[in-house]
């Protein structure tokens, strides 16, 4: 940028004198509230009003509140959006608006508060409407039936420029194109193991229909890493798209990410080159997501609760807020298969890469293995120090298949080292009480619970399957046109 550019860029602090005078504007809006709310107490108690001026009194409190409030998303947002970031990610106050604020809602949501304050100034008019003129209740009827619908325009008009930004966002800063969804993250090692990642040696059920292939693991084969990275995209895909994965609910449309090599330790990091061709390293919130190995992309506003009997949806949306990771806390979801554990603990992790957050993904299996490959290398100490640099961690289908009793000793080493000093996700169909099978020991399985749930929040998914919503109907009543 050249030295005008920056002195442009900087004329923007001019306007930080603006939201400071809105500030004060505020006060006197706290002022004139509590003015109004004297006057109404004391005319209540002196019995000199009637209903209907209780009523005109409480509106005119809510209208100062309204109009306070639009003066708070004006402030926060319009500073946030023109001036510069205040970075309240993971603050346990942060607004739910705010995580996802730009011009283009905060216009949105400015009309629709403008709505709302005209809607009470109009209720006003009416229930005093003895005492006010028929031209006044007129235009007022017409003000606000204009601002209703440039808010309409407005929210119109939003869902193309939405669209314009997200599809904006797949593409690295400067026009670079986004990097390639199967490219490995940075960090990781290329070998002969991941030779064959396209390869369809491992299939998705294997001898006696074995969910993850071959005779139990996960990737194929009998335990060995590189033989089941053989068959991560031929096989485990395809076990997928079988309706392996309690992940994937498809409330809509996503955009797959094969996932990538999880990162050895002891490789210095690296840019990746060949994404596609363009031979360009991925930055930024692409670069964590991409990094982290989801087997999809999730978004939480696509979690569709309505389908569930629990949890309640605020506990989603305080989730959402990533206060736990600021704690260093936990969460653990437990639900049947189809009920979107994996989906809320996908979206909830690509949240934190937003948030500026270092995740990594990976089936329970998985992180088994992985803690297999350190402990016979002998640098277990080295593998969960070097996990650290990760703020959350997703252990995702823990209980599908149980645990060798190596890699259920080792999975409650990851627990207690990360305990108190590095967050969870952790997504079960089992609850605590039958985690004895997963661990094929009672006393380990007691002592993982208690040391991941003892600052976690646990949330039980009740509902049935998205999956096999309508399985049920077609089963008994056939499918159309197949009759006779």
């Amino acid at each position: 940028m050249t030295t005008l550019g920056y002195a442009l860029f900087a004329t923007r602090w001019l306007q930080a004198p603006l939201y400071f005078g809105l500030v004060a504007a505020q006060g006197v809006y706290v002022y004139k509230f509590f003015s109004e709310l004297w006057k109404l107490v004391a005319h209540v108690i002196s019995g000199q009003v009637d209903e209907t001026h209780v009523m005109l009194a409480v509106l005119k409190l809510v209208d100062v509140v309204m109009i306070a409030n639009l003066l708070i998303m004006v402030i926060i947002g319009g500073y946030e959006t023109f001036v510069s970031r205040i970075g309240l990610q993971g603050h346990r106050d942060q607004p739910e608006w705010l995580s996802h604020v730009n011009s283009n809602v905060l216009k949105v949501k400015l009309a629709t508060a403008i709505v709302g304050i005209s809607s009470v100034h109009l209720l006003q008019m009416f229930v005093d409407v003895h005492h006010t003129p028929e031209h006044d209740l007129l235009w007022g009827t017409v003000i606000h039936m204009a601002f209703i619908g440039s808010a309409l325009i407005l929210a119109y008009m939003s869902g193309p420029m939405n669209a314009h930004e997200h599809g904006a966002r797949a593409h690295t800063k400067g026009g670079d194109p986004a990097p390639h969804p199967g490219a490995p993250e940075p960090g990781a090692r290329p070998s002969g193991d991941d030779r064959g990642r396209s390869g369809g040696d491992a299939e998705p059920y294997g001898d006696g229909g074995d969910r993850y292939g071959g005779h139990g693991d996960r990737y194929g084969g009998h335990g060995d890493p590189g033989a089941g990275r053989e068959g991560r995209c031929g096989g485990l895909d395809r076990a997928r798209g079988h309706g392996g994965d309690d992940a994937l609910d498809e409330a809509a449309p996503t955009l797959v990410l094969p996932r990538p090599a999880v990162p050895e330790r002891g490789v210095p990091e690296q840019r990746a080159n060949g994404y596609g061709g363009a031979g360009q390293a991925a930055s930024g919130t692409e670069a964590r997501i991409a990094a982290a190995g989801f087997p999809a992309r999730k978004e939480l506003e696509a979690f569709d609760a309505t389908r569930l009997r629990a949890p309640d949806p605020l506990v989603l949306d305080r989730l959402g807020r990533l206060d736990f990771v600021a704690r260093r806390e936990n969460v653990v979801f437990l639900g049947g298969p189809g009920t979107g554990k994996t989906h809320l603990a996908v979206a909830l992790g690509v949240r934190a890469c937003e948030a500026g957050r270092r995740v990594l993904f990976a089936p329970a299996p998985e992180w088994g293995a992985r803690l297999r490959r350190a402990k016979e290398a002998g640098r277990l100490a080295d593998e969960l120090a070097a996990l650290d640099a990760y703020a959350l961690l997703v252990v995702d289908e823990l209980g599908y298949v149980p645990f060798d009793p190596e890699s259920a000793n080792l999975f409650f080493q990851l627990v207690a080292h990360r305990y108190e000093r590095a967050s969870l996700i952790v997504t079960s169909d089992r609850p605590f009480g039958r985690w004895a099978e997963v661990f094929g020991d009672a006393g380990i399985a007691s002592a993982t619970v208690d040391r991941l749930v003892h600052h976690a929040e646990v949330v039980t998914l009740e509902g049935e399957s998205y999956r096999a919503r309508g399985l049920a109907g077609a089963a008994v009543g056939g499918w159309p046109g197949l009759d006779g």
